[in-house]
């Protein structure tokens, strides 16, 4: 059974989940969900043996929720890993990440390797430090009009979200998942109008999500969303704190895995950078796993790949302690 208890990381408290024994495996959630996003791997994972936790991030669900936004930075979420790591009573782990979740996990394996035995990614590819901030790149490429500058607004999104926080995620979810009608398109905002308008309702939800899962995500947003639009908040600030780490690239074992109909690997530069990472990862233990007909919630939409494939890439790890 999943355990629930709080720990003391980095100056703040997180909630966690956890089950099994054994080797440690850290998953970390992204936007707009929790710990819950992991619900189908915590079984199978913790059945072949390993330890799972699955934290509420900060800024999300029953974790700490900071007032400043700079306490939301890159070196606050790798530290909050390497935290939990060590207040889990262990030195190494294995850590997987998906949407914000996995920048987080790239950067722990970049600036900790030592306490990364490998590092899986779902949905954002590893990170390679453009030439320019990101939010300035995106509002020059698209005229304010991607999403992360419609996040970087501050309190606007957090109220268009917050009126009405259960339409929002099933809205939010629905559009973003393989489930919705169309192509892959770029995640525009109409400045005047605010992100929700464009996008479909549905009259059900998809087979892979149910009420109560949509019941339980929006009880985890009782705090509102400032927490973790936050993060958004804090992107051009990774760009000038990550400077050190310019042209470097993670060396732990590595996977990556995302859906064909996911917006964000096609997001400017992404496809070319996917298809260019058997090349400049030393790490990856096998190609890109591309799903066909997934969508942005891999390990929710697809659970069965997503864990096999986990499990493929965590006993193919060298160094199991």
């Amino acid at each position: 059974m999943v355990e629930h208890r709080v720990v003391h990381v980095n100056g703040i408290r997180l909630h966690i989940a956890e089950q099994g024994e054994g080797p440690l495996v850290v998953l970390l959630h992204g936007f707009p969900e929790s710990w819950r996003s992991w619900r189908h791997q915590f079984g199978p994972l913790a059945e072949a043996g390993f330890r799972v936790v699955a934290p509420d991030q900060r800024g999300y669900g029953r974790s700490d929720h900071p007032a400043d936004v700079g306490a939301y930075t890159i070196l606050h979420l790798v530290g909050d890993v390497v935290g939990l790591v060590r207040a889990l009573g262990e030195e190494r782990a294995y850590v997987v990440g998906h949407d914000w979740g996995a920048p987080v996990a790239w950067h722990t394996a970049l600036m900790r390797p030592d306490m990364v035995l490998g590092v899986a990614g779902l949905s954002v590819p590893p990170p390679f430090r453009g030439k320019e901030p990101p939010l300035a790149a995106m509002d020059r490429a698209f005229g304010g009009r991607f999403y992360w500058n419609y996040f970087d607004r501050p309190g606007v999104a957090d109220a268009e979200f917050g009126r009405d926080t259960r339409t929002a995620l099933r809205k939010f979810i629905y559009s973003a998942s393989g489930d919705a009608p169309g192509g892959v398109k770029q995640p525009l905002v109409d400045p005047e109008r605010g992100w929700l308008a464009a996008m479909p309702d549905p009259e059900t939800l998809p087979g892979w999500l149910t009420e109560e899962d949509l019941d339980a995500l929006t009880e985890s947003f009782s705090e509102g969303f400032t927490g973790a639009l936050n993060w958004y908040r804090n992107l051009d600030r990774n760009w000038e704190l990550t400077a050190p780490w310019a042209d470097a690239v993670v060396t732990t074992p590595a996977l990556y895995v995302y859906g064909d109909r996911d917006p964000v690997p096609a997001f400017p530069g992404a496809p070319e950078l996917i298809a260019s990472l058997p090349d400049r990862m030393p790490g990856l233990r096998r190609p890109p796993v591309e799903l066909a007909g997934c969508g942005h919630w891999t390990q929710q939409e697809r659970p069965d790949e997503v864990t096999a494939a986990l499990l493929d890439f965590l006993r193919s790890c060298p160094q199991r302690p």
